[in-house]
């Protein structure tokens, strides 16, 4: 791009730049005013003759048709020249390896900010996939993220160090993470060998260190957030100690997330040690001022439901008016969602919320994956035991659920079905844009380019 398209793309609205200088420049000249008043002003006296004296004495040279324009573009050359050194030397100081311009990374953030306020709650992988994606549309994200992990490096530290778990937290800073990729991937290292540090990840114990010297969890996050330039927030469900239990259809009661993940029979009630525990009041502040809230995608039992167990965010969850969309895995979790359709789920939901006391359904429309096509991938899984998460959407219609269907699992060849974080991210800006617009269709195929694409 040559240097003239690059300084008019300067005047595109929205890079919050111009009205800044303009401000600036009207502060310069009301400044010397000042000084010449107070200078009784004599200094205004002398510039007019100065001008004076140097136009009659250019003009007398070169006649005026000619040193008009001549000034004139004298005069924006060293506008450009000064305005674009001034941005070069920011632009070096601030991104000195970064091959975006300025103007576009400018442009880009204003977009970002500008973006919905959306509300993911969830854990595991599921919740940052749906990150990494959102991060392209919006910088007003607040991950809520379960702390009822037990298993790997977080169950050694919760164990042995008397911390909540990290792990689901980790990921979620990591997929919001805007800091260098080096940064971003020493965060998620995790030591292959080790006596006592085999299979923890460097971001566990960052963020374990880091909560032992600030005293509490949330603000070790918080001093992560700041290392990672994470554009969000990244908010646990509550600062308790919770401990999953689950009672299954067969009548055994299993305890701790990771056993429930495995459970022999279908489980039938999900609980937590202690009852009730409570929300933090920056997740309630978030789901306040939502635009969108989102729940899943993520592991029914064991990522999901552990966070209707806080009656706080339940509660605030209902309050809200912002529109509530559920996301459904792709594949069913065997132990923990065995032949449970799309409609298993919301029951397991509305189950889990009717057991606080709530009746009516928080969330009203469901994001599907529409059916996955016959592939070795697929019969890979069913040898494993998980099948298709299927969806009946004309029975959740007559049931009163708004149903979207979307390709999830994007459309490029994968070694797993999970969901594809653009194409997750772009299928719910879709729901959102509608429900906002109340206008255009219930759902139509998703097409439109995120708005910050160029930026990430």
């Amino acid at each position: 791009m040559s240097r003239s398209r690059r300084a008019v793309r300067w005047l595109q609205p929205g890079l919050v730049v111009k009205r800044w200088i303009l401000t600036s420049g009207l502060g310069l000249v009301i400044a010397l005013l000042g000084a010449a008043v107070w200078a009784d002003l004599q200094p205004i006296y002398w510039t007019l003759a100065g001008i004076q004296w140097l136009l009659q004495s250019i003009t007398r040279v070169l006649p005026r048709e000619i040193t008009g324009p001549l000034v004139l573009a004298i005069g924006a050359g060293l506008i450009w020249l000064g305005q674009s050194r001034s941005f070069g030397t920011i632009q070096k100081a601030l991104a000195p390896d970064r091959d975006t311009l300025l103007v576009d990374a400018l442009a880009a953030q204003g977009r970002l900010n500008r973006g919905p306020s959306i509300v993911a709650i969830g854990g595991g992988t599921g919740l940052s996939t749906l990150l990494s994606g959102l991060k392209r549309y919006s910088s007003n994200l607040t991950a809520i993220v379960t702390v009822a992990d037990d298993g790997g490096s977080s169950g050694v530290l919760r164990r042995e160090l008397g911390v909540q778990p990290p792990g689901d937290i980790r990921n979620c800073l990591a997929a919001l993470a805007r800091e260098e990729p080096l940064l971003t991937r020493l965060f998620q290292y995790r030591f292959p060998a080790g006596t006592g540090l085999e299979g923890h990840s460097f971001g566990n114990l960052f963020l374990t260190a880091l909560t032992a010297i600030t005293g509490s969890l949330e603000a070790a996050i918080t001093a992560s957030s700041r290392v990672l330039a994470v554009q969000g927030q990244v908010v646990p469900a509550t600062n308790a100690d919770v401990r999953l239990w689950a009672e299954l259809e067969n009548g055994e009661r299993i305890e701790g997330e990771s056993r429930i993940g495995h459970a022999s029979s279908p489980i039938v009630r999900l609980g937590c040690l202690p009852e009730r525990p409570p929300a933090l009041p920056r997740a309630i502040e978030a789901i306040a001022h939502a635009d969108l809230i989102v729940l899943g995608p993520g592991s029914l039992y064991t990522s999901l439901l552990p966070n209707l167990l806080v009656p706080d965010l339940v509660e605030a969850i209902a309050r809200s008016k912002a529109p509530r969309l559920y996301i459904c895995n792709l594949m069913t979790q065997p132990g923990e969602t065995d032949r449970l359709d799309v409609e298993g789920h919301l029951r397991a939901i509305e189950a889990q919320l009717a057991s606080l006391g709530v009746e009516k359904r928080l969330f009203t429309a469901v994001l599907a994956q529409e059916a996955l096509p016959e592939t070795e991938l697929l019969v890979h899984y069913r040898r494993k035991g998980a099948e298709p998460v299927t969806c009946d959407s004309r029975r959740l219609r007559r049931q009163g659920y708004a149903v979207m269907e979307a390709p999830l699992h994007g459309g490029r060849p994968t070694a797993t079905l999970r969901h594809d974080p653009r194409s997750l991210a772009l299928a719910v800006m879709r729901f959102y844009r509608n429900t906002r617009s109340r206008q255009a269709p219930p759902w139509s195929p998703p097409s439109a380019q995120p708005a910050a694409a160029d930026a990430q």
